[in-house]
């Protein structure tokens, strides 16, 4: 005979679930990599494209920067078809980064004495004691330039990893004469994402249904426990993939099968060679007039 279902209140702990939401879109991005509509693209091609918006957006300015983010998203949201929920739920992160770096841009402060020489700079602002607090309109540009650059540079990168299985990634890389080594890093730390997050899910759910999380002092002590079982069982199982590696003579040198059934489109290519030349011409023509 069981306890009641209320009889026990579980309270989650907000860190393990930002593990487990960590581990579920991980999973997911990695699955929406393999099966976009854009995957039978040369992976050249896309990895190409982005990195050439990438520079064109640090070099531009907001209006261009704005309209590459469109640009992307259309790209991504609809010619690869991944579900624009995911997609603007990762783009909301450096969104989210951007909100919490919006004071420091937007509020300014100056002695009461030396309000004139601010005096232009100042677009609302009251007195508090001796000192004059104010909104920058220099901090306001300023803010709404660096909200533009992020937002277009993110989505040049979430094109990348939406649309770009990491294994074709590290194999581009490996073809252009990428050190061994390097590469080899990279596998193996993208390996371990997925060790640790699936080891974090585990530890949670066992703590969880022993009722680990009722109360403040065992929210904090079953914490402890995570972090430390997390770390000590992820060494572990990295001394086992060496042990693993080592018994089958491993040489330093991970051989992965690709098997290049790519179709490049000329349309794709046509859209992406003649959009980058306009950007390129937009960003040289503000230069030009100096907007």
């Amino acid at each position: 005979m069981g306890l009641p279902r209320h009889s026990i209140s579980y309270k989650e702990p907000k860190t393990a679930q930002k593990l487990l939401d960590q581990r579920f879109m991980t999973l997911q991005i990695d699955t929406l990599a393999y099966t976009n509509r854009l995957r039978q693209l040369p992976p050249e091609h896309k990895l190409l494209f982005a990195i050439a918006l990438l520079l064109i957006t640090y070099c531009t300015r907001a209006p261009i920067q704005l309209a590459i983010a469109v640009w992307l998203s259309v790209w991504t949201v609809i010619y690869a078809k991944i579900p624009a929920a995911v997609y603007f739920r990762l783009l909301f992160i450096p969104i989210g980064f951007w909100l919490t770096s919006l004071p420091a841009f937007l509020i300014s402060g100056v002695d009461v004495a030396n309000l004139s020489s601010v005096q232009t700079d100042v677009w609302q602002g009251f007195t508090w004691g001796n000192y004059y607090l104010y909104l920058s309109d220099h901090g306001i540009h300023q803010a709404g330039d660096l909200a533009a650059r992020a937002i277009a540079s993110t989505a040049c990168i979430y094109f990348i990893i939406l649309t770009v299985p990491f294994t074709e990634i590290l194999d581009v890389l490996r073809r252009i004469g990428c050190p061994t080594l390097l590469t080899e890093l990279l596998l193996l730390m993208y390996r371990f994402i997925f060790v640790l997050l699936r080891t974090a899910r585990e530890i949670w759910m066992a703590q969880q249904s022993r009722g680990g999380y009722r109360t403040w002092r065992l929210w904090m002590k079953s914490l402890g426990l995570l972090v430390g079982q997390l770390l000590r069982r992820t060494l572990e199982n990295y001394r086992q993939v060496s042990l693993t590696l080592e018994s089958r003579g491993f040489t330093g040198d991970f051989r992965v099968c690709h098997s290049r059934r790519y179709l490049p489109s000329k349309r794709y290519s046509l859209e992406a060679l003649f959009g980058c030349a306009l950007l390129v011409a937009l960003t040289g023509w503000q230069y030009a007039v100096g907007i």
